[in-house]
């Protein structure tokens, strides 16, 4: 597998944006053997600073649970194909905080979302956690090892608009600082701030369209004592992300 990304969010974090990049899985397509303070997301996948808002059991409310155990990493196989632009594809993830939804860009990152779609009909996602929660920037999750270094075994390459703004609500991906701009993998960041103030070098995942409050109450479970680092206060686990598509 690739050699994971640190994933910061805005600059101010040890890993880079980059790697925060998520792998989008890719429904229905074949695949093949390939493999491969506020920082920027990077993988080591990190992501921005992130205040996340009350879900799971009611408005405000974030279940207390147990972290899960850790999953391999890498061993995923790379999709072969792409998702069919004429078609939506949504991302639904049910968390510990209660559930959140997020539209894949199909057109922006046709690879990462691809990616992404197989990864999550796989269950790839099931049962992690977002390891690196950053309050007023980012929320990062994706990686199966829960520890920032993990992902899917190999990478894609969708290079972001010039002008891309990681406002929030955006969703993108992790990498490493070393890594080309647009390179991911499965580790994903969610803006929670305003604006991320990140460079065009995250490749887009999508949007969330709904559930933005979840996504704000998660990102208000980082210690403000871990900077960049964005250690949560408490777990916040990914239970199950289902893809639709339509």
């Amino acid at each position: 597998m690739a050699t994971l990304r640190a994933v910061r969010p805005l600059p101010a974090s040890p890993l880079a944006l980059a790697a925060v990049g998520l792998a989008t899985v890719l429904g229905g397509c074949g695949e093949d053997d390939e493999s491969s303070s506020k920082t920027t997301p990077s993988n080591t996948d990190t992501a921005t600073d992130a205040r996340p808002e009350p879900s799971g059991g009611g408005p405000g409310k974030c279940r207390q649970v147990k972290a899960p155990r850790a999953k391999p990493d890498g061993g995923q196989r790379k999709p072969a194909g792409k998702l069919d632009p004429s078609k939506i594809y949504d991302v639904v993830f049910d968390t510990s905080c209660g559930p959140f939804t997020v539209r894949l860009d199909v057109k922006t990152s046709p690879g990462t979302s691809a990616s992404f779609a197989s990864l999550a009909r796989k269950g790839f996602f099931d049962g992690t956690v977002f390891h690196r929660i950053v309050p007023g920037f980012v929320i990062q999750g994706g990686d199966p090892t829960g520890t920032g270094m993990g992902g899917p075994g190999y990478s894609t390459v969708d290079r972001p608009p010039r002008d891309v703004a990681y406002t929030a609500g955006v969703v993108a991906m992790a990498k490493t600082e070393a890594e080309p701009a647009g390179t991911a993998g499965s580790q994903f960041y969610v803006v929670t701030g305003q604006d991320a103030g990140l460079p065009p070098d995250y490749a887009v995942l999508g949007k969330v369209t709904q559930g933005i409050e979840v996504t704000r109450q998660i990102g208000e479970l980082g210690d403000p004592a871990s900077g960049g680092s964005g250690t949560p206060t408490q777990p916040v686990v990914i239970e199950k992300a289902t893809l639709r598509e339509r």
